[in-house]
């Protein structure tokens, strides 16, 4: 009887290794904190359905793909970013998730990352439904599971949506950051008045009231060390208020909250909330704001401190005249310039540009007429005469057929202007 030879039998070739990356993903921070997470438990089941396929290659990358708190609308992710550039740099075989809806719930991103991984040679396993990238088959169950993912979170959020909208109908508060004034009250839901910072909200509407001018009321609140709300998060994060700019002080002047009221899609609706001001004082602020003078830009745009800039117009083209200069031999000549004409040349427009220094002093001339004088002009230094001009002129509008100038002014702002010494 003839014995087989154990030397002579053929190994069985070793299967080639498969480097797996999980990637974990959750649309909130909830609960990231604990000890045992919702990211803990898609990882340990990945690492578990690697470990069964070990006999295939299959071995798991010690890298964390992690992403808490990030929503699978987009691809906006960190972690996902450093998976899609080690698929591009070939550092890995298999993309491995719990679900399917981890990776992505937008169909449209999904199909992307599936012509990435196809593009490597990169194949894609989710643990709890069992898909095989590689054939058509799957990829259109790939494909049909992803449409009802979106379908879901797009359904979800048009419920959010309506919900939220009926809320404000009734006047409830439905979240955000808090605003200077108000506090947030145990347990939420609602907003409460923090009668500390109330009064800074009345003096700031009253600052503006009497200056008419953003710069000045922000000079004023700056002088007293005031800052925007400072508010401490669920997670017990606090945030603390940053300094006030011409942005968040013109959000604050026309936010209706103060006066009681939730603004939705433009409509106006009682609140739940106690107001901060009366109704008719921020209505006159409202009016105050949409004066070009309350919120000019100053010496933060008009780094030259041209007297007339953002209030030169051109008549012929109702395009604005910017300031501009030339220089020859070491000396420097200001002009004002119209727009049209230096964008689209000058056969567009008949007054093409004009001196500064002409220009100004035939402006000064008119005001001096119209307001008899400007006490201490020439007390002023440059920056508080620019100051002085933009408050009390509306807009100067400048014919350049009939090389003529004409100035409507604000009474109100004149009338300041007198009372202060402008």
């Amino acid at each position: 009887m003839r014995r087989s030879n154990p030397a002579s039998k053929v190994a069985e070739p070793t299967p080639a290794r498969l480097r797996c990356a999980i990637y974990t993903r959750k649309s909130t921070e909830e609960g990231l904190d604990q000890e045992f997470n919702s990211l803990d438990a898609q990882r340990e089941a990945a690492e578990a359905f690697v470990l069964s396929q070990r006999r295939e290659g299959w071995m798991a990358l010690p890298e964390l793909y992690d992403d808490g708190g990030f929503t699978g609308a987009n691809i906006d992710r960190p972690a996902l970013t450093r998976l899609l550039r080690a698929v591009e740099a070939g550092e890995l075989d298999c993309v491995v998730v719990y679900k399917v809806d981890r990776l992505s719930r937008s169909l449209l991103d999904f199909t992307r990352m599936l012509s990435i991984f196809e593009k490597h040679k990169v194949s894609f396993v989710a643990v709890t439904q069992q898909f095989n990238t590689s054939t058509s088959l799957g990829r259109l169950t790939l494909n049909i599971l992803l449409s009802f993912a979106q379908f879901e979170r797009e359904l979800i959020g048009e419920r959010t949506r309506d919900k939220m909208s009926a809320a404000r109908r009734k006047g409830k508060w439905v979240g955000g950051y808090p605003v200077l004034g108000y506090d947030v009250a145990q347990g939420g839901g609602r907003l409460v008045v923090n009668e500390d910072e109330a009064k800074r909200v009345r003096a700031i509407f009253a600052m503006f009231e009497k200056h008419r001018s953003a710069r000045l009321t922000l000079a004023e609140i700056d002088k007293r060390g005031w800052r925007l709300k400072s508010w401490t998060r669920k997670s017990g994060q606090f945030r603390a208020g940053g300094p006030f700019a011409l942005n968040s002080l013109r959000r604050m002047l026309s936010n209706i909250l103060y006066t009681g009221t939730i603004r939705h899609n433009g409509q106006p609706y009682p609140g739940e909330h106690a107001a901060i001001l009366k109704p008719e004082t921020w209505e006159r602020v409202q009016l105050l704001i949409t004066h070009p003078a309350a919120f000019a830009q100053g010496r933060a745009r008009n780094k030259h401190l041209a007297l007339l800039s953002g209030l030169l117009y051109c008549e012929s083209c109702a395009t604005r005249m910017t300031y501009s200069y030339a220089m020859k031999n070491d000396r420097k000549y200001p002009y004002y310039v119209c727009l049209n004409a230096q964008r689209k040349g000058w056969a567009v427009c008949p007054a093409k540009s004009l001196p500064a220094r002409a220009i100004e002093e035939s402006v000064l001339g008119r005001i001096r007429e119209a307001q008899r004088d400007l006490s201490g002009w020439e007390q002023m230094d440059r920056a508080r005469q620019v100051e002085a001009i933009q408050a009390i002129v509306e807009r100067i509008g400048y014919d350049g057929a009939a090389r003529q100038i004409s100035i409507r002014f604000h009474p109100a702002a004149i009338t300041e202007a007198e009372g202060t010494g402008a």
